[in-house]
């Protein structure tokens, strides 16, 4: 009698706990799409610390890559009449190089680490991406392309986030906001994928990072209504509230996956 009722507890426990999930990854994907139909990034931004939160780094992050690639192959074709090709060929080879070493962090690190790793780097890339925006340095848009492709690779696949790499890109080569906003969405498209390959490849996925079936239904199910929404929204509501809202989801979300991971490495 005491093992059966052990046992319904854990199960009532464990639909609670996927309720939950589900609830946070539709808002989060609702929130993160809305955010990136109006300003061009969003979707990884607000997904990683909210679903790493949710459902740890290694499936979270994964999960963020996979509904990435939805979300982003939605968007461009939404936006596919304002896209420059011939940037996009100059970022999309060198994504494999950063994507590579990152799924071989992300597949040797223990989960305490990387919350640190994941929690930290949002904080940063929140941190330094106001000082890119002002930012008016100049470079070669080849070397740049494929330095920008290597760390936007390295972080997508490693923390779920590129803007922080694709935004400082954009200033040194003086990149118009309309097409650079339209051009990010078949970037963040051959990221994902590229990220989910190689996580796929190297045994993230098998090693236990692979996403719970609702959960995935959910998430790639509620890009669609994020894009129709932010569709409406964008006509509605500026993209710095838009952002702002998201921000402040980043850094509550951060600033917890770090403290939780630093009282995992400390317990250790």
């Amino acid at each position: 009698m005491e093992a059966q009722r052990l046992r319904r507890e854990q199960l009532r426990d464990g639909t609670v706990l996927m309720e939950v999930a589900l609830l946070v990854v539709v808002g989060a994907v609702l929130l993160g799409v809305t955010l990136q139909r109006t300003s061009g990034m969003g979707t990884g931004l607000v997904l990683s610390p909210a679903l790493v939160l949710a459902i740890g780094p290694v499936t979270g992050i994964l999960l963020t890559n996979m509904t990435t690639v939805v979300s982003a192959a939605f968007l461009t074709l939404a936006v596919r009449a304002d896209i420059d090709w011939g940037r996009y060929l100059r970022i999309a080879p060198a994504i494999l190089v950063g994507a590579v070493p990152a799924a071989l962090l992300v597949h040797s690190v223990e989960s305490g680490w990387l919350d640190v790793i994941i929690g930290v780097t949002l904080l940063v890339s929140l941190a330094v991406t106001p000082l890119l925006r002002g930012r008016r340095a100049e470079m070669s848009p080849v070397p740049a392309g494929l330095l920008a492709g290597a760390l936007g690779g390295f972080l997508n696949t490693a923390v779920g986030v590129a803007a922080a790499a694709m935004l400082a890109y954009a200033q040194v080569t003086r990149w118009d906001q309309r097409s650079f906003a339209a051009t990010l969405q078949p970037i963040f498209l051959t990221m994902g994928l590229i990220s989910v390959i190689t996580k796929l490849l190297v045994g993230t996925a098998g090693s236990g990072g692979a996403p719970p079936w609702p959960l995935m239904v959910a998430a790639i199910g509620s890009v669609p209504v994020g894009v129709l929404l932010g569709g409406v929204i964008a006509r509605r509501v500026s993209s710095r509230t838009a952002r702002a809202v998201a921000i402040g989801v980043v850094v509550l979300g951060s600033a917890a996956t770090l403290l939780r991971g630093l009282g995992q490495v400390i317990g250790m």
